[in-house]
């Protein structure tokens, strides 16, 4: 009964968190669907671009996701405590710090995209990809740094249990990015047709009014008036900082250790040709959105083991985590099947060219395969962070995707002849191992024992 209990709590929670995951992705579907019909070039050109800002980004939402660490276990503590309390106060000191790192994080990681663009001929790619991606390739530079700081207020709100408006305003900021696609990509009125360059201005457009639209709403609700009303005092804030660093920079590095790999993959299918690479853009779309779910779950189970655990309710740590992945294992599955059985449908939503959706499709069924894997990995590595436990995980996530995945990917296609086939075979041997190794890591990790001594030493 405790279990399904769990399960229930945990997916009202993540409901809203996986449907406004689905809708960042929603934004992707659009950029690749639409530019898809401007020709095969700008499509391949628009998977680099994003090939390169999702390293950035996923990076960033791995630093950023120490704001739900700290504020679900402060926000669990303060449940239990007076109004105005230390712990409320913590609660408030976390929102700040977080605003401060996403500002400061998402300029860094602007920069640091802008500072490519001199290099981007040594990455390997076709001379016409490179020649039409620059002007793209800003305007998603500059767009980081809203979707920084958008990610500080909505983890933050998902923390305190209340991930509904941060939903709804994540739909109408991918309605709006539809619809400023059009307009931008294809032209109307006096508006001119900027093909790849006007879904990167979409891009921009729509993260700042949401930005503009979550800061609003979490500044006028009532619900989080207690943790901001009360000013910490300055010296408080560098100390915060300090400590979502501490969390949030090996969570940044397990997610760049997998995105850099899934990177590193995609400048592998650029030397193989443009086919490849725009073959391999339409499957990463289709299993980065399945992705979501399992992603989704996993920030919920953060959340909900981080409260708990800040509340001293250790004995629901377990059934949390592994509720949570059997929802995952569940669904994947399903989307494994889908995969599998409409490959070639799926590949021909995106464009035309029957050699390109031809091998989406086979690409398509290796992603089916290993859906499993991938949803259990994001699932135990959440739960790991939900306990603050991100610095042996970080060393799974290195050695599994760039000591086993890259290499086998690499031999794969390059020595063996299994061509794109084979970077997608090696990719799904590093899932395999981070999945089995995380598992350990969390069975290890939450025994009754350890958590109890850990506990507190933490509260000590």
């Amino acid at each position: 009964m405790s279990f399904a209990a769990e399960n229930r709590k945990t997916l009202a929670l993540a409901a809203p968190i996986i449907a406004g995951q689905l809708g960042q992705m929603l934004m992707g579907w659009a950029d690749t669907l639409m530019v898809g019909r401007v020709g095969v070039v700008p499509l391949a050109a628009c998977a680099f671009a994003n090939t390169l800002a999702s390293v950035a980004l996923v990076f960033g939402f791995g630093v950023m996701s120490s704001v739900t660490v700290r504020a679900s276990q402060a926000f669990g503590a303060a449940a239990r405590a007076e109004p105005g309390s230390p712990a409320t106060r913590a609660t408030g000191k976390v929102y700040r710090s977080g605003l401060a790192l996403g500002a400061a994080l998402g300029l860094a990681l602007c920069l640091g995209m802008l500072a490519l663009l001199p290099f981007l001929s040594v990455l390997g790619q076709p001379a016409e990809v490179n020649a039409a991606v620059g002007p793209f390739l800003i305007l998603i530079a500059l767009s980081i740094i809203p979707a920084m700081l958008f990610t500080a207020v909505k983890d933050f709100a998902e923390a305190l249990s209340r991930p509904w408006p941060p939903f709804w305003i994540i739909l109408v900021g991918v309605a709006l990015n539809v619809v400023l696609n059009y307009l931008f990509i294809f032209g109307a009125g006096p508006v001119p047709a900027l093909g790849l360059t006007g879904a990167g201005l979409a891009t921009l457009l729509a993260r700042l009014a949401s930005l503009a639209a979550l800061l609003l709403w979490i500044h006028r609700s009532t619900h989080f008036r207690p943790y901001l009303a009360t000013e910490p005092a300055e010296r408080d804030l560098p100390g915060e900082l300090r400590h979502l660093l501490r969390i949030g920079i090996p969570a940044g590095g397990q997610y760049l250790a997998e995105v850099g790999a899934f990177a590193a993959a995609s400048l592998m299918m650029g030397w193989i040709s443009v086919n490849a690479l725009a073959a391999h853009q339409i499957a990463i779309t289709c299993a980065a959105t399945t992705f979501m779910v399992p992603l989704g779950l996993g920030m919920a189970v953060t959340v909900r083991v981080g409260q708990s655990y800040g509340a001293g309710r250790l004995d629901r740590v377990r059934p949390i985590a592994f509720g949570g992945l059997a929802m995952g294992v569940g669904v994947m599955l399903l989307t494994a099947l889908g995969f599998v059985l409409f490959a070639r449908p799926l590949a021909a939503l995106f464009l035309n060219d029957p050699a390109v959706v031809a091998l989406a499709a086979s690409l398509l069924v290796i992603a089916g395969l290993f859906q499993v894997v991938d949803g259990t990995q994001i699932l135990m590595m959440n739960a790991l962070r939900g306990l603050a436990d991100v610095q042996v995980p970080m060393g799974i996530a290195v050695f599994s995707y760039w000591a086993l995945a890259l290499p086998a990917s690499y031999s794969l296609t390059f020595l063996a002849g299994f061509g794109p086939a084979g970077i997608w075979g090696g990719l799904a041997l590093g899932l395999a191992v981070a999945s089995a190794a995380l598992t350990a890591r969390f069975v290890w990790k939450s025994s009754p024992r350890r958590l109890a001594a850990a506990y507190r030493a933490s509260h000590a």
